[in-house]
């Protein structure tokens, strides 16, 4: 259990621009164990947090931006949340990892005219090459009785500024909880 909770770095705060990327919508994953109700259950609370010892408030702060969020997206899909004895514990992880991206060689060709006169041009760029940040955020969800897995989404993408705020976290919670179960029997 500690490897599911355990990824708490500095990073971390970093972490939640998810919401607000610069270049495409992130695309979220997801796992579900198919063989499980999810009907069957009717409450979630929290696996233990190790990484999160209430002495650095920063990490602390987004924190609990992530549990708020995950908690609001459960409760949509017809969960309750239960501080004891839940029927599913719930879990996240993040990391940050540095990437690099290239860039080719681009060549742009232009033609035009106005009124009576026209003309051309040619432009070229060199190829290059950046790094940027990318961030994941990992939520789990375990049958509290089997203590087994039974869903998992994911979602990453490049960080921007502002990635803490609660806009964002939210934004990155629901992506990456687009495909969790809702309870059909309420």
């Amino acid at each position: 259990m500690a490897a599911v909770c355990a990824l708490r770095s500095a990073a971390f705060v970093a972490l939640l621009a998810l919401g607000g990327c610069a270049s495409a919508p992130p695309q979220p994953e997801s796992m579900l164990d198919r063989s499980v109700d999810f009907n069957s259950f009717q409450t979630f609370g929290w696996a233990p947090s190790p990484g999160v010892n209430g002495t650095d408030q920063p990490l602390m702060m987004v924190d609990q931006k992530i549990r708020s969020a995950v908690a609001a997206e459960m409760r949509r899909r017809g969960y309750s949340e239960s501080a004891e004895d839940p029927d599913l514990r719930l879990a996240f992880e993040t990391s940050s990892a540095e990437k690099v991206e290239s860039n080719p060689v681009r060549i742009g060709i232009g033609v035009g005219s106005w009124g009576g006169s026209g003309g051309a041009s040619v432009s070229g760029g060199s190829p290059g090459v950046r790094s940027y940040r990318e961030d994941t955020l990992v939520i789990h969800a375990i049958d509290a009785a089997r203590n087994a897995e039974v869903w998992q989404g994911r979602i990453a993408s490049r960080i921007s500024k502002g990635g803490a705020e609660t806009a964002a976290v939210t934004s990155a919670v629901a992506a990456a909880m687009r495909d969790f179960p809702a309870r059909t029997d309420q």
